[in-house]
């Protein structure tokens, strides 16, 4: 594995993938088996799939699509969208997932974090966080796939769901998703320097060189990224794909 781990980030839709800008407008990239298949090949350290309707329409976790995924995902993989349940988390995981990705329930019941490092262990527990910049400059925490601001500053809510035992922070910049400018190292920054967990970096990422700076500058432990291995091209094109490993070892070790 990487020292750095550069993670591809699925949506999915439904029975489909999708990949979305700024949480809005998803383009339809295609089935999720395919996808996983052509990862398999790809040397690609772990996954993490987002089901991203599921929470904003009060739906559970996708179980059926979840077994057929761990079914050919030959890679450790993480898995997000409608948990709001320890049930729901046992569930998962017994059905193959690796860790968990909580958003919505975590806000909702920041206890729910708690009970599940302590029966899982806080390796297995993700918690999201969506970040978007206010209008006055400042960053806000959101929901609902970016729809909802909430009266939380990012680094108070990081600092919080560290200490009830969150494993790893995945960090989104709302306003970079899906754009391919590259990530918001000043947000990463913020999060990486006061946390003692890992922070996945995702949002905005084109090149291995937006890897190498969320990382060196942003202090990142870990990458993320969807537009950069689904579209090719100035058209955007689908095409999935993954960096060569010795590009991505001579850039982050």
């Amino acid at each position: 594995m990487l020292a750095t781990r550069v993670i591809p980030s699925l949506l999915l839709k439904g029975s489909g993938l999708v990949k979305t800008t700024k949480f809005k407008n998803p383009v339809y990239i295609g089935d999720p088996i395919n996808a996983i298949k052509i990862f398999n090949t790809k040397e690609v350290d772990e996954l993490v799939l987002l089901d991203i309707t599921a929470s904003k329409d009060g739906r559970g976790p996708a179980f059926e699509t979840i077994r057929n995924i761990t079914n050919e995902c030959f890679m450790p993989l993480s898995y997000g969208g409608g948990i709001r349940s320890i049930d729901d988390i046992r569930a998962i995981l017994k059905a193959g997932i690796e860790k968990i990705v909580v958003n919505h329930a975590a806000i909702a019941d920041p206890e729910l974090i708690k009970k599940a490092a302590s029966e899982f262990g806080s390796q297995a527990v993700i918690v999201s966080i969506d970040v978007k910049k206010s209008l006055w400059g400042g960053y806000q925490v959101y929901s609902s796939s970016g729809a909802k601001v909430l009266e939380k500053d990012p680094v108070r809510w990081a600092r919080t769901v560290e200490g009830l035992g969150a494993g790893e922070i995945y960090l989104t910049a709302v306003d970079h998703e899906g754009t391919m400018k590259g990530y918001d190292l000043e947000l990463i920054q913020s999060i990486s320097t006061v946390v003692g967990i890992p922070v996945i970096a995702s949002g905005g990422a084109a090149t291995i060189e937006d890897f190498r700076k969320a990382k060196s500058h942003g202090g990142a432990s870990a990458v993320a990224a969807g537009a950069m291995f689904v579209f090719q091209g100035p058209h955007r094109a689908v095409l999935i794909t993954y960096p060569p490993r010795d590009a991505l070892e001579r850039a982050l070790g």
